[in-house]
């Protein structure tokens, strides 16, 4: 038995499923018995009203039948009771009962019994108050100073406080700023209401004020009100404790009163003007407090439950006692049962009654003496090698997955379709199989592909074996990847939680479908390699046909998007051409054929085979993906501005409509109407554009990204760089997987490729001193970034070495083939401003191509990029 356990001295459980808060709780003496010991009134949300006189034989009793003085059902649930001076002509103690749109105030009497069942007690109803708004809480008290009487003052849930003066309505008044109701409580010595708002202030209003205020029957907007009809609500004072307040009570003590605020995680005491005595930081999350004055001590202790079904005691900030209850406390009270003084009474949610006393009941129990007995070691040492055993087991399977996730992709027929949204897809079937032998529990799977590309489900609870689901291109674009990932999360049967992964690769017909090769296109790239040329039956099996004899050296591909792509063995050099009519189009054939020839080779035990690229980096297509992209970016931004001040204007034209249809005088509405309705069509149509212009960004940057991975992979085997280096390159181009207003793909490019530049790449010392700054926002162009991507390459073409660490790399003066085209200065664009709200947006100039004749204009070009990019540096630091 422990020490710090509430001795329980009356308790009882309170009817069936019924719920019960903080206000359904009050102890005092409501049948004015005068002998000085309290009844407990009980009232609960099912609108049952208890009122209980425990008097139990010995502590820890159960409840008897006649401790129950009086039980009734009203109508309406029970919010709040509280007994005080309710009634005019008398100074006796009345039971107001608060419901939701109704104030009772009963007087409790009692019949002495002339038989063995005791006294009889009922309730009688004095008057009633039917209330136009949902009722909160309430306070009462002597309200103006009245003496010999208590007023009530109910909170409703919209912000009004609702003044009775016992039989009669006083008045109503709306709280200023009002959002949510807080506890609610009255301070008689300084005659004011004090509450905690939604904006976690405690906020305290002179009853005087209230009293000459507005009425709230008479409300108008606040900028409308005039001085005429009454003064405005004021604060007497405020304080911000920064949390939401479950209680607040007051508490006078030696001429000084104090306010009590029970906080989410702490306590505060203030003083009579706002200003803070002491505050205190609770350990646990409080569920409900009550401050009483100590008469013996003199101080204020104050009781504080919390949901760890604990009590504890408070001297100011010092922890004085700590109990434990049975239940979770919603309400406390302390009061006078039978001749003993300082009863805890508490309240759970569910019904649980208490009635405890604090103590240290010595605990009579001793532990026996254990027999003594000789140690048998051998039995110890075959206890402690089969712990050894279970402990080596768990430890090597912690670090390894027992779930092993495999993806099959089937063929369909080339007509196999399904419908999304009312239009055909073409797609695959996925089929995933668990391949583990152990049973796992609790294993949820996740399949994730690169969109355009799209899922019929994306979520499954992996139940059975085999998951089957299908992949489709959905959108106007080709996507930037090929490759999904699927992950699945469980639990090994110790209870231990795993996370097994899979990637898999999509098969290239998903989104294309063979065609008749072009013998023109716009776009022309070669890869090289040191084996020899393979056929492209042999290589594309799926998109040959096996009896043209045509397709050994030539290919053509189709997007289901339009593009066509045409792919070129040689004969007689070691060498592949893909040709396209757009640059982002030749990424997935590229990547797919660099791939399909690295595992042709590795079947044939061939562990040398290399691709190069020795042509130039198509440097300018790439910046007018760049540009288009941009561009879309900046019209979103004036999309969004359009449509923030045509939404101010709109809700100025209804708030004008809204006073002219108040006015009791009618007046001509001015043709606000017909601008109200025509605000309203162009911010539909704005709107429209721009989610039509959301779209157009999404595609734009799919083709950024598929751009962005071909001049990647291009540099890549133009530099023949490591695997730690590509995978630098791509962190730095490729930082983003979604692209948005806040953080865009240019300005996180451009300062990857700064920091690269003024470290592993850097020239001197000098560079990497310059600092950068830190704060990334949208550029006003994208010049600064396309010198960046430029000095970038010629770094790279100069022997520059990407790495990690921030040591100088000794830049070697030599000059690899090939090359990058350089950035003709004098074609910037020129962006052309909106002149009307209205106009749409014009798109910019595309760069001109040029292409340099020799080598010296080319090295000539890229030293003046590299001087304006040192010259950039220098001006920032």
């Amino acid at each position: 038995m422990s020490l710090f356990k509430a001795r329980d001295w009356w308790s009882t459980a309170l009817g069936e499923k019924e719920e019960f808060d903080q206000g359904c709780l009050c102890v005092a003496d409501v049948d004015n018995s005068g002998s000085g010991q309290d009844k407990i009134t009980v009232g609960s949300y099912m609108g049952y009203l208890r009122i209980f006189n425990p008097h139990p034989v010995k502590p820890g009793d159960g409840m008897q039948a006649e401790e129950l003085l009086l039980e009734v059902q009203l109508r309406d649930s029970v919010l709040q009771v509280e007994v005080g001076k309710f009634v005019s002509g008398t100074e006796l103690l009345h039971l107001a009962v608060l419901h939701c749109r109704k104030l009772c105030v009963y007087a409790v009497s009692g019949t002495l019994g002339n038989v063995e069942h005791g006294n009889q007690y009922q309730i009688k109803l004095m008057y009633e108050h039917n209330l136009q708004r949902t009722a909160c809480n309430m306070t009462y008290g002597p309200f103006g100073g009245v003496k010999g009487r208590d007023l009530i003052c109910i909170q409703s849930m919209d912000g009004m406080l609702m003044l009775f003066e016992q039989e009669s309505y006083a008045f109503g008044r709306f709280l200023p700023g009002f959002l949510l109701p807080g506890p609610l409580t009255y301070s008689s010595r300084t005659d004011s209401f004090i509450t905690v708002s939604s904006c976690q202030q405690v906020e305290s209003y002179k009853y005087q004020v209230l009293a000459f205020a507005t009425d709230a029957d008479e409300r108008q907007e606040t900028e409308q009100q005039k001085l005429s009809s009454g003064k405005r609500l004021v604060m007497d004072w405020v304080l911000n404790i920064g949390e939401q307040a479950l209680d607040i009570c007051v508490v006078s003590f030696n001429q000084t009163s104090s306010v009590f605020v029970l906080g989410e995680r702490n306590f505060f005491c203030l003083k009579d003007n706002g200003q803070i005595r002491f505050m205190k930081k609770l350990d646990c999350s409080p569920s409900c407090f009550l401050p009483y004055c100590s008469v013996s001590e003199g101080t204020i202790n104050t009781l504080v439950g919390n949901h760890n079904n604990m009590l504890h005691v408070y001297q100011d900030v010092t922890l004085k006692w700590a109990t434990q209850l049975p239940h979770i406390p919603v309400a406390v009270k302390v009061g006078n049962l039978q001749d003993l003084k300082g009863v805890i009474v508490t309240l759970s949610d569910s019904g649980h009654l208490q009635c405890s006393y604090l103590g240290t009941d010595p605990s009579l129990f001793q532990a026996p003496k254990v027999e003594s007995r000789e140690i048998n070691y051998e039995e110890l040492d075959r206890e402690m090698k089969k712990l050894q055993k279970i402990i080596k087991e768990s430890t090597k399977t912690q670090g390894t997955s027992i779930l092993r996730i495999v993806v099959h992709y089937h063929h369909n027929p080339p007509n196999f379709y399904i419908v999304v949204f009312n239009t055909l897809c073409h797609c695959y079937t996925l089929t995933i199989l668990n391949s583990s032998r152990l049973a796992v529990q609790k294993t949820k799977l996740s399949v994730c592909v690169q969109p355009p590309l799209a899922l019929t489900h994306d979520q499954f609870i992996f139940d059975d074996i085999v998951v089957a689901l299908s992949v489709f291109l959905k959108g106007n674009c080709p996507p930037a990847e090929l490759e999904g990932s699927a992950v699945a999360s469980y639990s090994t049967p110790t209870g231990i939680p795993r996370v097994a992964q899979c990637k898999f690769r999509l098969p290239l017909r998903l989104i294309c479908f063979p065609a008749q090769p072009s013998k023109t296109a716009n776009h022309k790239l070669t890869i090289d390699t040191n084996k020899p040329p393979v056929s492209l039956v042999n290589l594309f099996p799926d998109f040959a046909d096996q009896s043209d004899e045509d397709q050994v050296n030539v290919l053509g591909f189709q997007f289901f998007t339009g593009s066509r792509i045409t792919l070129l063995a040689s004969k007689t050099s070691q060498r592949y051409r893909i040709q396209s009519e757009q640059l982002e189009d030749l990424w997935l054939i590229t990547k797919e054929l660099t791939f399909r020839l690295e595992e042709y080779f590795k079947k044939q035990n061939s562990k040398d085979f290399t691709c190069t690229f020795s042509g130039s980096v198509p440097l300018q297509e790439y910046f007018e993906l760049i540009d288009r992209h941009f561009e879309l970016r900046l019209n979103a931004e004036k999309f969004e501005e359009l449509l923030s001040e045509r939404a101010i204007q709109f809700r100025a034209i209804e708030r004008r409509l809204l006073t002219r249809f108040k006015d009791k005088t009618p007046a001509p509405l001015q043709h606000l109407d017909t601008l109200l309705e025509g605000t309203y069509r162009q911010i539909i149509a704005l709107a429209d554009a721009a989610e039509e212009n959301q779209t157009n960004m999404f595609q734009a940057f799919t083709k950024l990204k598929s751009a962005t991975q071909l001049v990647i992979m291009l540099i890549s085997l133009w530099q023949k760089l490591s695997t730690d280096q590509v995978a630098i390159l791509e962190a730095t181009f490729l930082p983003l997987m979604q692209d948005t207003q806040e953080l865009g793909w240019e300005e996180s490019v451009d300062a990857a490729i700064s920091h690269l530049l003024r470290t592993c790449l850097s020239k001197s010392s000098k560079e990497q001193a310059l600092t950068l700054t830190s704060q990334l926002s949208i550029p006003k162009d994208t010049s600064r970034l396309k010198k960046h991507i430029t000095l970038l390459c010629d770094r790279l073409a100069k022997g520059g070495r990407l790495c990690l660490s921030t040591d100088t790399n000794i830049q070697q003066t030599m000059v690899m083939p090939g090359g990058c085209t350089p950035i003709p200065e004098s074609d910037l664009e020129e962006r052309t401003g909106v002149q009307d709200s209205t106009t749409m947006f014009t798109s910019h100039r595309h760069l001109t191509k040029q292409k340099s004749k020799t080598d010296l204009v080319l090295q000539h070009n890229i030293n003046e990029v590299a001087e304006d990019f040192n010259a950039d540096l220098l001006s920032e630091s």
